[in-house]
Formats: C-alpha cells, structure tokens, sequence
C-alpha cells in the first residue's frame, strides 16, 4: 500500500519494476503523467544504497520530466529509469538489451534516453529490443549526447537571471560556483570561461577537477562547502538536494541557476526561503530542459539548428517564469509550476470535450 500511497501523493500513473537475474537487471521505470503525450526521460544507473532510495528517485525524477516538458512547449509527458548498480563496473550490453525488452512492452508509453551513468552507446544497446529510445548517435540519425546542448540551455537561463539581477545579461567578470564537472559540468564550464567568467569548481571526481584546472583558468573549492562559496552565482550540476535545510543558511550567492535535477531537497519550503532570502532561483527543471529538448527532436527527425534555437529560448521562458514571479510576488518555482500546470489542464480539458470533426 505504500507504494500506491506514494504514487497518488504526486499522481504517478504507472510504475513498472524489470528483473532480469541473467544478466543482474534491476530497474525501475516510473510514467508519471502522459496528458501531453508519451513518457519521455532519460535511463539512469546508479549504485543506490537501498531499493527505497532508487523508487523515491525515480519517482521524483519522473514527475519532474512532466513539468519540464510541459514548460518547455513539447507534446511529451513525464517518465524516469533507473538501473540499480554501479556504471563504471557493471554495464554490459546484455543488461541494457534486457532493459530495452521492458521498454519495448509498455508499447511507447515510455521513451527512454541516457542520463547519469548511461550513454549514447549504451542506448544503442536499448535500440536492439526496442524503437521507443532516443539520445543516439549522429549516425543513426540521432542528435548524439544532449550533455552539449543541455549546457546550453543552463548558460542561457543564467543569463536571464543576471539581466534580472544584474540588469545585464552578459556573465563577463561574474564570480561563479560550479558544483559537479560531468558531462554537462564540463560543457558549461567552456561556455562560461569564454564569457570570461570567474569560476570556482568542484567535483568529487578529482580527475575531472584536474582536467577543468588544466584547460581553464579556474579556482577550486570542497565539493561539499562549494556551495558557500561567496559568488554571484552557484551553479549545482550533480546530484539532487543540494539546497536542503542544512546549505541553505549558507549561500552566499545572488542566482541559484545550475543543470543539476531536484536541486530543492524540498521544493516548497526551501523555494520559499530563497525567494524570502532574495536570491533568484531558476527552477532546474526549465533550466536544464536543453536535454529533452534536443532528445525530443529525435522522434520528428533530427534537425540540430531547430533544437538550438529551441534550446536558447530557455533564456525568454526563464524570464517569462522571473517576470512572474516579481509580479504575484511568488517563489519562481511557484510561477513556473503554474505555468506548466496551466498547460497540462488545458490540454486535459481539450481532451475530454473535444470531438473530431468527422464525427460531430
């Protein structure tokens, strides 16, 4: 009963648990809402702690990918995977193909993709057993790894936040925190030292940290005290609920704006206390949305130039989310929750009285 309880709480519609003792397959596949259309997210693998933290994970991820679609204009609803088990030693294309199979049976309901701990080869594994996969190579027709153009996405919703703050939208001479130096990390590290920005990063990984140091000109902090960095902005770009009850009294940062998912360990009460405090908060879901939205140009036929111009406009739908925010004088995660709640109702509400015109 817990799990129903849990997927009523947030209006989960489906989850699906996938075993496979073969090949050591666990994994979660959670469909939250499909009102604008199929599921679509990303595969993640990680090595979680318990089967309680992969479910609560993928249930939060998922009904994030609803808001993000929604927000971002696409006809897609809101799914998550994830795969139980430890990416750097455990992928074998046995166990994304038994994966696949399991997409394949939900018949489209869910679209799966890469996301942290997978890749653009291990989709191609997917692809085997199933059509119902994007984020593929450049040679199969797809637009290759969204990290790219998620990064993106992220530096164009910054910008927004800093004319908003700053009354420029150029990041020149910003002091800038970023927390995490993945794949999208890294990209918006690139972007922004050619902005000339002044960064400050860290990574639990001390080779990427090495790598960044190596290439740009950066500072380096603790990955676990970044986020008291005094800077202009914190950008979080690795895991979740970095903001909690224990951080936030510590930033000391005007913008929140970074690529990682669930910054907010809890979205109402830590939104409302950034916004309380001052600071701008970009809600990650519209922020990072460059992803989805260049995996979504997959299923119309992949056009890089219209996923860009797609991607940028971030910027104008963070600033539509800012701008309403000052307005109601509401948390910008209220305002752009309203915002993509909006869109779902009417495309619910059209649904169920509209009738073809073949048949009135």
């Amino acid at each position: 009963m817990r799990i129903f309880d849990l997927m009523a709480e947030k209006g989960h519609e489906q989850i699906v648990f996938c075993r496979e003792d073969s090949v050591g397959l666990r994994a979660i596949i959670s469909i939250h809402d499909t009102t604008l259309g199929p599921a679509l997210g990303g595969c993640r693998m990680w090595n979680y702690k318990s089967e309680d933290e992969a479910l609560t994970d993928v249930l939060r991820l998922s009904r994030g990918m609803t808001y993000k679609a929604a927000i971002a204009g696409l006809n897609l609803g809101g799914g998550k995977a994830v795969i139980i088990g430890d990416p750097k030693t455990e992928k074998r294309e046995e166990l994304f193909r038994a994966f696949g199979i399991f997409v394949e049976s939900l018949n489209g309901r869910y679209i799966t993709a890469e996301d942290v701990g997978t890749s653009v080869g291990d989709m191609e594994w997917v692809r085997q057993e199933t059509k119902h996969v994007t984020g593929l190579s450049r040679s199969l027709g797809g637009g290759g790894d969204p990290s790219p153009l998620t990064a993106i996405g992220v530096h164009s919703g910054m910008r927004a936040c800093a004319q908003e703050v700053f009354g420029n939208d150029s990041l020149h001479g910003l002091k800038i925190a970023v927390q995490g130096l993945g794949h999208v990390g890294y990209s918006l590290i690139g972007h922004l030292a050619r902005e000339g920005a002044q960064l400050v990063v860290a990574d639990i990984d001390e080779q990427k940290v090495d790598r960044v140091v190596k290439e740009y000109s950066v500072e380096t902090a603790d990955v676990d005290n970044i986020h008291a960095t005094e800077a202009d902005i914190f950008a979080p770009c690795a895991l979740g609920s970095v903001i909690n009850d224990q951080t936030i009294d510590r930033l000391r940062c005007k913008i929140v704006a970074g690529a990682a998912n669930n910054q907010l360990e809890d979205i109402n009460k830590h939104g409302k206390a950034l916004f309380e405090k001052g600071i701008v908060y970009a809600p990650d879901y519209v922020i990072n949305a460059g992803g989805l939205i260049n995996v979504a140009n997959e299923l119309q036929g992949y056009n890089r130039e219209k996923a860009l111009v797609e991607v940028k406009n971030i910027y104008n739908i963070v600033a539509m989310i800012l701008n309403l925010s000052k307005k109601e004088k509401i948390p910008t995660v209220v305002a752009s929750n309203r915002l993509a709640e909006r869109r779902i109702e009417q495309i619910a509400r059209i649904k169920k009285t509209w009738v073809p015109a073949t048949t009135r």
